[in-house]
């Protein structure tokens, strides 16, 4: 097989992700009909079809040519960092992700802190759930992100990155204020399988989960909620419409129209971790806002 170049495998996964040669062409820089030619040199030199063009999908050789791809962009990124750390600045800019209740309830304290440390560094904060932080953080396009798993179905850190536990967020049921449960200390899940519920997988744990984890059947949705906004879910619970179950770190201090209590049976743990490129050096700065954030969540979750 013919050498490959580093470009055109930045081309097919820019393909792939987008679905399109079109919109693959926009973020390049590039015309449609080069993109296509990048293609066709592509397979000239692997001997093999990498795609399918109607509609656009990747083939297992271009599957094979996608993880090479990933591999010389992380590593490039791995070199960056250090090199970064190596320089030492403490200017600079911080590329920082976080999904929605961290980005509102850990990221604005500790950034006042880091603001307060390093004045010359700069962050952006995209929100982004688990996955596509990974994804960003493999392809050199993060820093530092705030990730989750459960402990009812952990997932493992993809490879080359470094994964730190900063906190355990309690998974609690919430209830209108007037709910026949509110007055409890703590609430079985079963308890609750006979209410209705919001159907809100971005915001709240899935049904089917709940159903399993309780070992019993019902957990039935009157609401279908597309989208990973806590606060509507929580108005919907207060309007007594439905009840949730979502981590604590979720719901604010000050709602008065819900009722947060602890599980019974089962308990459910999500455990938040900051993640960045497993690499020897890291810039002082990144290091410093990781141990910012696990503080603050530490704080948050008192």
């Amino acid at each position: 097989m013919h050498g490959l170049d580093p470009r055109l495998l930045a081309t097919l996964e820019a393909v792939v992700r987008h679905g399109s040669f079109s919109a693959a062409a926009r973020e390049l820089g590039y015309s449609a009909p080069a993109v296509s030619q990048q293609i066709a040199e592509l397979e000239r030199r692997a001997g093999l079809r990498v795609l399918e063009r109607r509609p656009v999908r990747v083939t297992p050789a271009g599957e094979v040519l996608l993880g090479a791809e990933q591999g010389v962009r992380s590593a490039l990124a791995a070199a960056s960092v250090e090199l970064g750390a190596m320089r030492a600045g403490t200017a600079g800019r911080i590329r920082l992700g976080a999904f929605a209740s961290a980005a509102t309830g850990i990221v604005p304290q500790a950034l006042a802190r880091l603001h307060a440390a390093y004045p010359h560094v700069q962050v952006s904060l995209s929100q982004l759930e688990p996955e596509a932080g990974y994804n960003r953080l493999k392809r050199g396009d993060m820093d530092l992100a705030l990730s989750y798993d459960y402990d009812f179905i952990p997932v493992p850190p993809p490879r080359m990155l470094r994964r730190t536990l900063v906190a355990r967020d309690p998974v609690v049921a919430v209830v209108p204020a007037r709910h026949r449960l509110a007055d409890r200390e703590v609430i079985d899940l079963a308890s609750l399988a006979s209410e209705t519920w919001i159907a809100a997988p971005e915001a709240a744990l899935r049904l089917e989960l709940l159903s399993q984890m309780a070992n019993t059947p019902g957990f039935q949705a009157r609401l279908q909620y597309e989208g990973d906004d806590f606060n509507t879910v929580l108005g919907f619970v207060a309007a007594g419409l439905c009840v949730a179950v979502m981590p604590r770190l979720a719901l604010p201090r000050t709602h008065t129209q819900v009722v947060a209590r602890p599980l019974a049976e089962p308990q459910l743990t999500r455990f938040i971790y900051a993640v960045r490129i497993d690499t020897r050096h890291a810039p002082r700065a990144v290091l410093d806002l990781e141990e910012m954030l696990a503080a603050q969540a530490l704080a948050a979750l008192a």
